[in-house]
């Protein structure tokens, strides 16, 4: 997600996934082929139901903390805090999820995804799951620099075991992104600025209580943004049936119903993780918005269920 604290109330500008996942497009035939088999796919699995009554993921994380200035070296306690939001918020425990409006209650949804930090590095070897790397560069853009060693950054541990975490200082407001599944290995997974990870050490407000992550992740298990990305239009989507049609991102705190595309009386669910609101008003995902993680977890990141497959 991007925009800061110092950025203006309307600013738009959220998240960097799509930026990235166009160029990707644009960049990468195999890329273009490999996310029209996933969708496929996603279409032909939503709706049946986990297979064979799916336990509870648990996927291992590794951090890498990329840092320049000793404020950017956040603590390991501010990673635990985000790993702890990313559970609670996964599993739909979170206790604010009670600001979900009642007509919309029974929708949210339980991924059944939980999150540790990794205890064992590539080579088998014992870890924190937290990789720390000073580097000379100040500030990140969305061009993947902090992922890549000889560009100031941190290699990637092998995305098909672990989900890779980023967490560093980010140019022009950018709160983090992510990459869908189905990118480049070396690249996948998801950058984090320090000041919106976790809940406590740099967290700023209003982006102090973790949510940029379940947003980005949301992204890494093929989620969309609720609004569909096209803009203020009415005429994009997200693929899920159970969040309403939407005409562009919410951004601050609004109030319940707020109207678009002529979605009243309900209006946008603008308490999705999938949007652009404040962290503490953005809330829940839903059964639907599941469906599509379970796909994914099905088919391109099934390595976390069936890791000899």
């Amino acid at each position: 997600m991007s925009q800061s604290p110092a950025l203006s109330a309307g600013a738009t500008n959220w998240c960097a996934t799509m930026p990235v996942h166009r160029h990707l497009l644009d960049t990468d035939p195999l890329y273009a082929q490999t996310r029209s088999e996933i969708e496929s796919f996603t279409y032909v699995r939503r709706g049946r139901g986990r297979l064979g009554g799916r336990p509870v993921v648990v996927i291992p994380v590794a951090v890498h903390v990329v840092w320049n200035s000793e404020a950017q070296n956040i603590s390991d306690a501010q990673i635990r805090s985000q790993i702890d939001v990313l559970n609670a918020d996964f599993r739909a425990t979170n206790p604010d999820r009670a600001g979900v409006p009642p007509v919309w209650a029974d929708r949210v949804g339980d991924a059944r995804v939980e999150f540790i930090l990794a205890s064992r590095d590539p080579a088998g070897r014992p870890t924190s799951g937290v990789t720390r790397t000073h580097t000379t560069t100040r500030a990140f853009g969305s061009d993947d620099a902090m992922k890549l060693a000889r560009r100031g950054g941190t290699d990637a541990w092998p995305s098909d075991r672990y989900l890779n975490i980023w967490v560093c200082q980010l140019s022009g407001g950018l709160l983090g992104y992510a990459q869908f599944p189905g990118g480049p290995p070396e690249t996948d997974g998801v950058v984090l600025l320090h000041t919106a990870t976790g809940t406590l050490g740099t967290a700023s407000a209003p982006f102090d209580l973790g949510r940029t992550a379940t947003h980005e992740v949301g992204h890494w298990l093929n989620l969309r943004h609720i609004w569909g990305d096209d803009g203020e239009g009415c005429s994009g989507t997200d693929f899920v049936a159970d969040t309403p049609n939407q005409g562009g991102p919410n951004l601050g705190k609004p109030t319940f119903p707020q109207l678009s595309c002529g979605n009243a009386p309900d209006g946008d669910m603008f308490m999705n993780y999938m949007d652009y609101t404040d962290d503490a008003a953005m809330v829940c995902y839903t059964k639907g918005q599941v469906e599509r993680m379970d796909a994914c977890l099905e088919g391109a990141r099934s390595s976390f269920i069936h890791p000899h497959r």
